[in-house]
């Protein structure tokens, strides 16, 4: 699923990155991708900009501001009748 915001405010800062792989494993959407033990954001559009890779980086390599992709993934669910965001974008 693609977002509206197409994760716009996510960084990853290269320099930082130690390769743990640590936001290829939260990100419910596979956004991240390990590289040469590095992480790339490889699927940016796929970014609901919940903030699970940013909380899960050790070494601060991501940014993004998170709330923005949950919020919207919610009222689609809303609108869909689900029970909130666990059902609607899976991060929960």
């Amino acid at each position: 699923m693609q977002y509206i915001l197409n994760g716009h405010s996510l960084v990853l800062d290269p320099a930082l990155c130690n390769g743990c792989g640590r936001c290829e494993e939260v990100c419910p959407h596979a956004v991240f991708s390990i590289v040469n033990r590095k992480a790339l954001i490889a699927r940016r559009g796929n970014c609901m900009e919940c903030g699970a890779c940013r909380m899960n980086c050790p070494p601060g390599a991501i940014q993004v501001s998170s709330g923005v992709g949950c919020a919207a993934a919610i009222i689609a669910g809303m609108r869909n009748k689900n029970a909130g965001c666990a059902d609607a974008c899976n991060c929960g």
